[in-house]
């Protein structure tokens, strides 16, 4: 079951931010080399603080809070949810993606949703490569978490790779890593894959 709806532009506001991670250097045409550092931000939302695009029988989609031109798109539909990020994430392949057993990445107590954005340090703007975002995932006999690494570049965002969280000792690192090593040269026409032990969260 597939989802796409058209929307208009929304107004963004960023919440919580977090920490360095590691180095990284460029060199910006002629000018003298810019330091770059790969970092996290961490943006928090909930559906009530969101646009509401669209809606029909089986959920709704909206446009929420991301980071200073990064907008984030939501859908439900089928006891799932779609999200996506990006300049148009409405219209990127995330828009349409999600994971086979029944997800949300909304916390029950709070009905909130956090992501994590990886980004550099461009130009003094704040560029993300890349989101993690943790999804709360059941099927009939079990229930789980699972970190779903997306590319972000411009307009385009995809899946990278999945995360079993719980049957990982420290899935946050692993997906850290698959982010900053994969996500900006991802080719989004290929399938996500599914990375480190699995067997206990649904997926």
């Amino acid at each position: 079951m597939t989802f796409r709806w058209q929307s208009a532009a929304a107004t963004f506001s960023t919440v919580v931010f977090g920490a360095f991670a590691a180095l990284a250097f460029c060199h910006c045409g002629h000018a003298a080399a810019v330091t770059q550092f790969q970092k996290s931000v961490y943006t928090a939302f909930s559906l009530a603080d969101c646009r509401k695009q669209l809606s029909h029988a089986d959920g709704a989609a909206y446009l929420c809070p991301g980071l200073p031109g990064f907008r984030v798109y939501v859908a439900e539909g089928d006891g799932r949810t779609f999200l996506s990020a990006g300049y148009a994430p409405e219209n990127a392949p995330a828009a349409n993606q999600t994971l086979t057993s029944f997800n949300t990445p909304f916390v029950h107590s709070t009905q909130r949703a956090t992501i994590e954005w990886r980004f550099v340090i461009r130009d003094g703007r704040k560029v993300p490569y890349a989101t993690i975002m943790r999804y709360f995932t059941h099927n009939a006999s079990a229930r789980g978490e699972v970190l779903v690494v997306m590319r972000v570049q411009g307009a385009e965002a995809c899946h990278v790779a999945y995360i079993d969280a719980l049957a990982n000792n420290d899935p946050i690192v692993l997906a850290r890593k698959i982010a900053d090593e994969r996500a900006r040269t991802f080719n989004c026409a290929t399938p996500a894959t599914i990375e480190g032990k699995t067997g206990v969260s649904p997926m």
